[in-house]
């Protein structure tokens, strides 16, 4: 069922460059896609809202006369829940929740010298645009983990944005509409994929000078390579999380793991798009071949099996044999996985190992799907290799660190032959008398 590729004892003759770049990967990558969206992005910069019509019905079979969800259409999904469905969203949110609070950071005050102090404060972003994916799976849960965080860091103007939905009268997915009235957000707009990102980044305003959505400081969630592609053009103009595009599964397993543990966990993943990426790393063939007969056996009778068995057998997907837990953790290094699980002997001894994954998960009960949903961490996070270098949605994501210097004449004395001549080595005399001329007779 998955390609194999077989690096068994020749991880160590790799450079990290050169391994990363025989990892599986899907064949659209995300400059591509860029070059794509990029004319719907300046079309909508430059003729607003009418643009932003234009992109929805294109896409969603939908003309919008207002692309803002009237509030009594929020409150109706609240009212609608099933009871056990409530239930679940409100676990959910209240998990999340929770292991978000602790990810508060208080100002810090670092007494550089006597009567110089630097304050470090951690200030929330005015206002961010949340996307919550609604096309091939609607995810409300991306609603409460884009918005607990933002609320939690105190944003004080959150909207949110995810697809129109044809078959919903053109209003979005009614359990976003729900999870977003139990958050208390109550600025949802029907737009989905690049077309979101862009209103969020330019505005929305129409002929009349109406302005139907206010430009956003920064914008966040998951989404297919597209959307990703979109928050890439827009980085500098916005910010912008880590690109949390088309999801990604790898799992580190033994020759102990349960290979109908590994097979059900790398199809949850691979339910959610046919580019979506399901990778085993493994030392053990006779695990690899288990698992690969449960896959043949399981996938076929997914209730979305077209779509499995596409991202199963695509080129981003596959098992990729090592020697030992050694090179396991080297390859799950390089690969840099949005979501890694490790079902080996002491689990948790090889999860602390590993450097780079968007989030970890430990043994066999700690799959993929509870961190989706209700084990309080945070689903939107890195993929494509990202996670070497960017971390997954948090607290800390909505706040910026702003530093305030507070010196006294004598602090600033203290130091002020060191600031000239820093300066004067810099060709910057100016710098200097800056601080000389408060010193001057």
């Amino acid at each position: 069922m998955l390609r194999r590729i077989d690096l068994s004892g020749e991880i160590a003759g790799y450079p990290v460059r050169a391994l990363r770049g025989l990892m599986p990967r899907p064949e659209l990558d995300v400059n591509a896609a860029l070059a794509q969206i990029q004319p719907l992005m300046d079309d909508i910069a430059h003729r607003g809202k009418a643009a932003v019509v234009e992109a929805v019905e294109r896409f969603d079979g939908v003309r919008l006369e207002h692309l803002r969800v009237p509030e009594s259409a929020i409150k109706a999904a609240v009212e609608g829940l099933a009871p056990e469905l409530r239930r679940a969203y409100l676990t959910s949110i209240e998990r999340v929740r929770a292991a978000h609070e602790a990810q508060r950071l208080p100002d810090v005050v670092s007494e550089v010298a006597p009567g110089g102090t630097v304050t470090e404060r951690y200030l929330p972003v005015g206002r961010v645009g949340l996307y919550a994916p609604g096309g091939l799976a609607v995810l409300a849960s991306s609603v409460i983990m884009n918005a607990v965080p933002a609320q939690i860091a105190g944003v004080e103007s959150i909207a949110l944005s995810t697809p129109a939905q044809k078959t919903n009268g053109g209003l979005p997915d009614q359990g976003i509409l729900a999870v977003a009235g139990l958050l208390g957000v109550d600025e949802v707009y029907a737009v989905g994929g690049p077309a979101a990102v862009a209103m969020f980044t330019y505005g929305a305003v129409a002929e009349d000078g109406t302005v139907e959505c206010e430009p956003v400081d920064m914008i966040t969630g998951p989404g297919n390579v597209y959307v990703t592609a979109a928050k890439r053009a827009v980085r500098g103009l916005v910010g912008t999380d880590a690109e949390a595009g088309t999801t990604e599964i790898a799992i580190i397993a033994d020759a102990g793991a349960d290979p109908v543990h590994v097979a059900v966990d790398l199809i949850s993943q691979a339910e959610h798009d046919p580019a979506a990426a399901s990778v085993l790393i493994t030392d053990s063939a006779a695990l690899a071949d288990a698992v690969d007969a449960e896959l043949e056996r399981r996938a076929p009778q997914a209730r979305h099996a077209d779509r499995v068995l596409t991202a199963l057998k695509g080129e981003q997907s596959g098992t990729i044999l090592v020697a030992d837990v050694d090179e396991a953790v080297a390859v799950a290094d390089a690969y840099a996985a949005e979501h890694l699980e490790v079902q080996t002997a002491n689990a948790r001894e090889v999860a602390l190992r590993v450097r780079n994954a968007g989030a970890i998960f430990v043994g066999a009960y700690s799959p993929v799907s509870l961190g989706d949903y209700c084990a309080g961490s945070n689903h939107v996070l890195p993929t494509g290799g990202c996670a070497r270098h960017s971390a997954g949605l948090s607290v800390h994501t909505f706040l910026r660190a702003v530093h305030v210097i507070d010196y006294s004449r004598e602090a600033l004395e203290a130091v002020a032959a060191d600031v000239v001549v820093f300066a004067e080595s810099e060709d910057l005399p100016s710098h200097g008398e800056a601080v000389s001329a408060r010193f001057a007779p």
